[in-house]
């Protein structure tokens, strides 16, 4: 095959002691990285508007060598944040929060938050729409696990971590796409949370 570059593929494999051997195990972006374009590309489409919630810290050193050349060198989190992301699709408001995980059989629930389960549930009090996106990063599977599902998991089991076959179950595969990359609102509109 010929490609772009004029460069020849010649048929040869490569083992991975070989000086030409290319390693794509990690070429993956990030989950909050696939999320970023994402929203970007429904902001672009008109679709939904959706961003990231900054980090809120107080400054409290800085270092002004010039102007344009200004670095913080000290601050703090003044209150814990809430969840990662929020906005408006098709005239709700959405709210979640992301995580990844390398765990092949669970999602540890010591990666989120007391006080993020609890500001999710009080957006679906309140007529929101709440989830968490999770990736279990070395199977490539990520999926939507919506507010109701997570509470009654947190209230009917004791256990330390969400078994992945709790997410093949009650929650949704999000596939791999070019643009959306990970497209979650198919999944809002697919369950008629609307």
């Amino acid at each position: 095959m010929n490609y772009p570059s004029g460069v020849k593929r010649s048929g040869k494999t490569f083992t991975a002691n070989s000086a030409n051997f290319i390693d794509y195990a990690n070429r993956g972006m990030k989950l909050e990285d696939d999320l970023n374009v994402t929203n970007q590309y429904y902001l672009d489409m008109d679709v939904a508007c959706i961003y990231k919630k900054p980090t809120p810290i107080k400054i409290t050193k800085v270092n002004y060598p010039s102007r344009d050349k200004a670095t913080i060198e000290q601050a703090f989190f003044v209150t814990p944040s809430t969840t990662d992301y929020n906005g408006v699709y098709k005239g709700k408001y959405v709210d979640f929060e992301a995580k990844e995980t390398t765990s092949l059989t669970s999602f540890p629930l010591n990666n989120i938050h007391q006080h993020q389960i609890t500001h999710l549930q009080t957006v679906k009090k309140h007529g929101g729409i709440a989830f968490i996106i999770v990736r279990f990063t070395i199977l490539n599977e990520t999926y939507v696990l919506f507010e109701k599902e997570l509470t009654y998991f947190l209230n009917h089991e004791k256990r330390k971590s969400i078994p992945i076959d709790y997410f093949r179950k009650y929650g949704f595969l999000l596939k791999d796409k070019f643009n959306p990359r990970v497209d979650y609102l198919e999944i809002l509109d697919k369950v008629e949370v609307f």
